[in-house]
């Protein structure tokens, strides 16, 4: 009975709030992207022109591929800087308190869906890659989910967004 008393108070955060708490934190990410890149992007443009330039020189007819070693590990740098960005942002503030910088200017919150408390932080990684790997596609799941309009990343990691 209590339970069931707890569960209707802490209602499912409603679905432009969420949205917004979304795009905020996204906007975070991609400004560190975006930090992380930009110092690599002369050297990266630099061996494309050279690859460019060698194939002209040649004077024949090749495909220059414009992903190699060099251009991989750059974007390894990237991304492997976003994914521990992401964990700093989501997952740990997440499972500590239940909601990112995002969400706690909309108001809104992660509460697992056994405790109706802030994930475990397995749970909170758990649900930050699958939404960093399905995206928009997955959260869209949420404007047909009921009761909780859970997206798939709260659905894999047993959560849902609060007020």
């Amino acid at each position: 009975m209590f339970e069931r008393m707890a569960e209707r108070a802490v209602r499912p955060a409603g679905l432009p709030r969420r949205a917004m708490a979304r795009v905020l934190d996204s906007l975070v990410h991609a400004a560190v992207a975006v930090a992380v890149a930009r110092p690599l992007l002369p050297g990266a443009t630099a061996h494309v022109e050279a690859k460019v330039a060698a194939a002209r020189a040649s004077g024949r007819t090749t495909t220059v591929w414009l992903l190699d070693g060099t251009i991989a590990g750059h974007l390894g740098v990237v991304l492997g800087a976003v994914l521990l960005f992401g964990i700093l942002y989501e997952a740990l503030p997440t499972a500590r308190w239940g909601r990112t910088p995002g969400k706690k200017l909309l108001g809104v919150r992660v509460l697992a869906t056994a405790t109706l408390r802030p994930p475990t932080f397995g749970a909170a990684l758990r649900r930050w890659l699958v939404y960093a790997f399905l995206g928009l596609p997955g959260s869209l799941w949420c404007l047909v989910d009921r009761p909780r309009r859970q997206a798939w990343h709260d659905k894999a990691a047993r959560t849902y967004v609060a007020r």
